[in-house]
């Protein structure tokens, strides 16, 4: 059952909107604009219902706050007013609001309004959310992860806390590609991501395909020794897949990794830090593959 949040000052209005949706929705009231950012940034909602006039901070005004948050922007907002003026319409659709909704309430225009665009969210969730799938493996793909690093690390500036990027690469793919072909290429792809993508241990924990065979996760909160012997263990994991490799390059399909932790100043830049793991990376490869090389918050390499 889809999530709905009404916010409305008046317990008789809302009531009345709880009612009439009851029957089909999970129906959250929040009688304040700051309840309703606090609901709205802890749930997942569907679609939220606003009342425009309210003390303190009214519905544009909340309108704008839900429009500037990350986790809460793509939700359609159906404003709630018996403001009919063209100029209100106005200014609410341009701070974001997907319709109005106007009082006295009928129940049919109700049902019908939030019914459409309930089915609006979900078709256009459904297609966000193939469009950040890796078709191949069905992990993150490259425009999630762009996404995703962003939002993560400001989220981390913010609150000073670890952040680690760990990055894959399968050893020797193309040699394996030009030996067993294509298919089996793709198999060893979709293999390593299962790995990985089984080793996240909490939800904030991120997996992509960066691109061809190489992958990228994003850890947040751990220290630098915890993630190196994580990575390690995953490095492991893959090679006890036991993948017959080309015979001139080794006996099993391995991967090797790099990465770095920091804990984020302001001034600091992401791609900093990428570029720190791509290196990582590329001695994990030059020292002799299947290994993890790691920049360790004591600033010093470990492998």
């Amino acid at each position: 059952m889809e999530k709905i949040l009404i916010v409305d000052d008046s317990a008789i209005q809302a009531g009345q909107l709880k009612s009439i949706l009851d029957a089909d929705y999970d129906v959250t009231i929040a009688q304040t604009a700051k309840e309703g950012l606090h609901y709205a940034k802890l749930e997942e909602f569907s679609l939220i219902l606003l009342d425009v006039v309210m003390p303190e901070m009214d519905g544009f005004t909340l309108l704008k706050r839900l429009q500037e948050e990350i986790i809460t922007r793509n939700v359609p907002v159906i404003l709630i007013t018996s403001l009919s003026d063209t100029e209100n319409e106005q200014r609410g659709f341009m701070l974001g609001a997907v319709d109005y909704i106007t009082k006295p309430f009928h129940p049919l225009i109700v049902q019908a309004r939030v019914n459409t665009h309930v089915k609006l969210y979900l078709y256009r969730k459904q297609i966000e959310q193939q469009s950040m799938t890796d078709q191949l493996t069905g992990i993150a793909n490259r425009r999630q992860y762009d996404l995703y690093s962003a939002a993560k690390w400001e989220e981390v500036v913010r609150l000073q806390i670890p952040f680690s990027i760990c990055m894959f690469d399968i050893d020797n793919f193309k040699m394996y590609n030009d030996t067993f072909g294509h298919p089996a290429g793709d198999k060893v792809i979709a293999a390593v991501a299962n790995i990985l993508s089984g080793s996240l241990q909490r939800v904030t924990d991120f997996v992509a395909r960066y691109g061809g065979e190489e992958f990228i996760a994003i850890i947040l909160g751990d220290k630098a020794k915890k993630i190196y012997r994580h990575t390690e263990k995953i490095r492991k994991r893959v090679e006890e897949l036991h993948i017959p490799q080309a015979t001139s390059v080794g006996k099993w399909v391995t991967i090797s990794s790099g990465g770095v932790t920091v804990i984020p100043q302001y001034r600091d830049k992401y791609t900093t830090y990428l570029k720190i793991a791509d290196a990582m990376l590329y001695d994990a490869k030059r020292f002799g593959r299947n290994r993890v090389v790691w920049f360790g918050d004591d600033m010093r390499q470990w492998k």
